[in-house]
């Protein structure tokens, strides 16, 4: 079944601000909250699947992301992971803030434990011109954080597990309660039972690990993938942050890149361009022949059309752009010169541009419209 978008699920259009797609995350997951739907499996799924619009459209990375890519994305794409309860009142419940009339609806007055996130994990991955035309399965080592071997956590007996401690303020005017953040464990709810020799108090420890990641062809220089739950992991058994890859591109000795165009220079003797030929061009698939007509001038462009890149989206293909350069010899023989002489009066060989042709400049727009 396909995933609705995102948007239309928070009832935002793409344009919407940060400040009013969080006002709609709260009036839907209100809205569709457990506690106001009790045994509600429907609303229980709604409630779901608008924490997971907002998890990404509330990161300005994750946003641009699915903006550019939609839901499948390769490895580790939007919607991988399923979100449980759990994970939804730890990241997204403080949106309705402390003192908020809907705090009771997310467990309020410090029944709820906040998980720790862990951070993020950013990579530079270099990828040619190949890989990039056709996707590529990469396998990257990464050293993260994760769970040290032999630890275990019990619940912190200073919360109680909730992650938050109350205190009662006697003033003049009755008593006052505050609700602050477990001082014991941080808020996690959890604090480390027993831990191996060499192990510090977080329980974690750097561990080099080999991760595949799927890149979908036509990415571009500067563009940011995310992996789920990829980069280190958190105290307390919280969530695992995310594997940011940001993509680099190596130049290619012959073909050049535009958008998903292709640009290859051309050099042809003037003779050749004078009388034809055949001639074999790189193209990001194979070699192709190619015909050069008779009378063909510098800066002619030729198109192959389809012979460019994918689209990341997959909704279309460029086109290989070849720039016919005439290249004129820097040294002669005698001989060449004197056959070269014998020809320079002649009328074929004046500059006349014929009425219809046009410049380079005009060519290239045509081109590119």
């Amino acid at each position: 079944m396909a995933k609705r978008d995102y948007y239309e699920i928070l009832g935002v259009n793409k344009g919407a601000t940060a400040e009013e797609i969080k006002k709609a995350y709260r009036k839907v997951a209100i809205q569709y909250h457990p506690d106001k739907n009790p045994g509600n499996k429907e609303a229980e799924e709604k409630f779901k699947e608008a924490a997971e619009a907002y998890e990404v459209l509330s990161d300005e990375n994750k946003r641009a992301q699915y903006d550019r890519f939609g839901h499948s994305r390769g490895n580790g794409g939007f919607g991988g992971h399923h979100m449980d309860m759990e994970d939804i009142f730890s990241q997204f419940g403080d949106i309705f803030g402390g003192h908020s009339p809907f705090d009771s609806f997310f467990g309020g007055s410090g029944t709820r434990r906040r998980q720790r996130k862990g951070s993020n994990l950013r990579i530079k991955l270099k990828l040619t011109l190949d890989e990039i035309a056709n996707g590529v399965e990469k396998k990257i080592k990464v050293n993260r954080l994760v769970r040290a071997d032999g630890v275990t956590y019990k619940t912190c007996a200073t919360c109680q597990g909730n992650g938050q401690v109350r205190k009662v303020v006697n003033t003049m005017l009755g008593q006052m309660v505050s609700t602050t953040t477990c001082p014991h464990c941080d808020g996690n709810g959890q604090v480390i039972d027993k831990r191996p020799p060499g192990v510090d108090s977080s329980g974690l420890v750097h561990k080099e690990e080999i991760i595949s990641i799927k890149i979908p062809a036509g990415v571009s220089e500067g563009m940011q993938l995310s992996m789920a739950g990829k980069g280190n992991e958190a105290p307390g058994g919280g969530v695992a942050g995310d594997l940011l890859i940001l993509i680099e591109e190596q130049e290619d000795s012959k073909l050049k890149r535009d958008g998903n165009n292709i640009i290859y220079d051309l050099h042809i003797s003037f003779v050749d361009a004078a009388l034809g030929t055949t001639v074999e061009v790189p193209t990001i698939s194979g070699k192709v022949k190619i015909r050069i007509e008779p009378g063909t001038q510098s800066g002619k462009i030729l198109r192959l059309r389809g012979k460019g890149l994918r689209d990341v989206n997959g909704y279309d293909t460029g086109d290989q752009l070849i720039y016919v350069n005439v290249w004129t010899p820097r040294k002669l023989t005698p001989e060449e010169r004197a056959k070269l002489e014998s020809l320079r009066n002649s009328p074929n060989f004046e500059p006349k541009p014929d009425a219809g042709d046009k410049t380079f400049f005009e060519r290239m727009k045509e081109f590119f419209q």
